[in-house]
């Protein structure tokens, strides 16, 4: 890929594992082929769906929904509570092929990453080459299948990858980028979530072409700062590096209660156990931080977030505690039921230059 005055751009490559938690599952249980599979709490419990597999998709069913209401959808689907685990160590294999091609390898998550292959080890010219090759390799290795999407940007990479899902590869040159994401629905930018997409409906905007006529100063003024990045992709545009490193921002642990919950001193009793699981997480780490954040979602499902700042960092159980149930008394907790509660930490002495694992949590109850 070369740019309009000659100069050379960047191969960025986004693969993302197709259903990868329910995959791995229908991999490692041969039975569970072709059939819906739920990856996540049961439906009787006050679970969640993390995964699901390509059948159930089919039924409207997503992540992070109830998994009683996933069950309601597809009444046959087979509901696995899933080995992470397992996960982690079938996503560090992936992570030894990337490598293979280059170490500008920048995981978004435990099933997708960025690769920066404009300049790479095997000296080969073709990211879309090595992108078939990446997910040869995959799959020979793995026994799964990936998406691939190559461009010269993150996000039209990303955009890419989703195009042609499940075992897709797509290509966006530069000389197409233009018509390509004038053709875009709206819904499908990624960074543009479904609130966003509503609210760009009503105004009128449904495609990329329709984004693109505004000004950035009126998209600033319609959506804040976010405007200028939906102006930048609206053009193709992106200068995002491929990041190798991940800086973790929080350290935090959370609870969905079994049964809705309006009782205060039980809500304390549960914060008791959250602080002391993050103390224990910060400890391991030897990490402190400085902004204690409390998080309640309430019987309704709106969440709610009140946050405090220290003067000096902190990994004290007893300071952690008392300032989460201070900022338990500023939500409507006990007055409205709540259904989750959360702890967390940021504002963390890390230094920026660390590199630092990233650490993934399945949404289970």
């Amino acid at each position: 890929m070369t740019g309009g005055e000659g100069l050379a751009v960047r191969k960025i490559i986004h693969i993302d594992m197709d259903a990868y938690y329910a995959s791995v599952e229908q991999r490692n249980n041969p039975s569970l082929r072709g059939k819906p599979v739920i990856v996540g709490g049961d439906p009787q419990s006050r679970g969640v769906v993390a995964a699901c597999s390509y059948e159930a998709r089919k039924y409207g069913i997503h992540s992070a929904m109830p998994s009683s209401r996933a069950y309601r959808l597809c009444p046959h689907a087979v509901f696995v509570r899933g080995n992470f685990d397992e996960y982690v160590a079938v996503s560090e294999h992936i992570n030894e092929i990337f490598h293979e091609y280059t170490d500008l390898v920048e995981p978004m998550s435990i099933d997708e990453a960025y690769l920066d292959v404009t300049e790479n080890k095997i000296n080969s010219p073709l990211a879309t080459c090595i992108a078939r090759e990446i997910r040869s390799k995959i799959f020979e290795r793995t026994c799964l299948t990936a998406s691939a999407g190559v461009s010269y940007n993150k996000f039209l990479a990303k955009v890419a990858s989703d195009y042609r899902k499940p075992d897709g590869l797509t290509v966006i040159r530069p000389d197409d980028a233009g018509e390509f994401v004038d053709r875009l629905p709206i819904g499908k930018f990624h960074g543009i979530g479904k609130v966003t997409e509503r609210r760009m409906m009503q105004l009128g905007i449904k495609t990329g072409a329709d984004l693109k006529k505004i000004s950035v100063e009126n998209l600033v003024q319609l959506f804040g700062s976010a405007g200028e990045y939906y102006y930048d992709i609206a053009h193709g545009m992106d200068d995002r590096p491929v990041e190798p490193y991940y800086v973790r921002k929080s350290i935090g642990k959370e609870v969905t209660l079994e049964h809705d919950i309006d009782d205060v001193p039980a809500m304390e009793a549960v914060l008791k156990s959250v602080a002391g699981r993050v103390v224990r997480l910060l400890e391991e780490s030897e990490i402190k931080g400085r902004t204690i954040t409390l998080k309640v979602k309430y019987a309704d499902f709106v969440s709610v977030t009140r946050s405090i700042t220290l003067e000096e960092t902190c990994d004290n159980y007893e300071i952690i505690l008392m300032h989460a149930r201070n900022l338990l008394g500023r939500t409507e907790a006990g007055r409205k039921k709540v259904r989750l509660l959360g702890i967390s930490l940021s504002n963390l002495d890390i230094e920026e230059d660390e590199p630092v694992e990233r650490q993934l949590a399945l949404p289970f109850s």
